[in-house]
């Protein structure tokens, strides 16, 4: 003769699935919204000094300067330009520009 299993709440398992697949998105989507525009942090930008400055004030001048972009026409950014590109020919005005965007944004 074989034992019977006790019946599962009925509802139980759809709601338990709900709650996962709500919790996943509400993740993702929280993920997504902390993202930014910095794709070239002050790591990167080694010959800026963002010491001066507080997580907001930094954070406000990396997003300037990875959204500036390079006047010699090569379609990079400032920040981009700075940190990967040692032979642009207005790399010290790019330099000078991100250095102003820091200043700024310690006011």
């Amino acid at each position: 003769m074989k034992k019977k299993r006790p019946a599962r709440a009925a509802g139980r398992s759809p709601l338990l699935k709900w709650i996962v697949v709500t919790g996943v998105l509400g993740g993702a989507g929280y993920g997504v919204s902390q993202m930014s525009n910095i794709a070239y942090g002050e790591a990167e930008i080694k010959v800026i000094d963002f010491s001066g400055l507080d997580a907001k004030q930094k954070r406000h001048a990396l997003e300037a300067a990875n959204a500036a972009r390079c006047t010699c026409g090569c379609g990079m950014t400032l920040a981009q330009c700075v940190a990967t590109d040692s032979t642009c020919p207005v790399r010290e005005d790019n330099i000078a520009q991100i250095r102003r965007i820091v200043d700024q944004a310690s006011r």
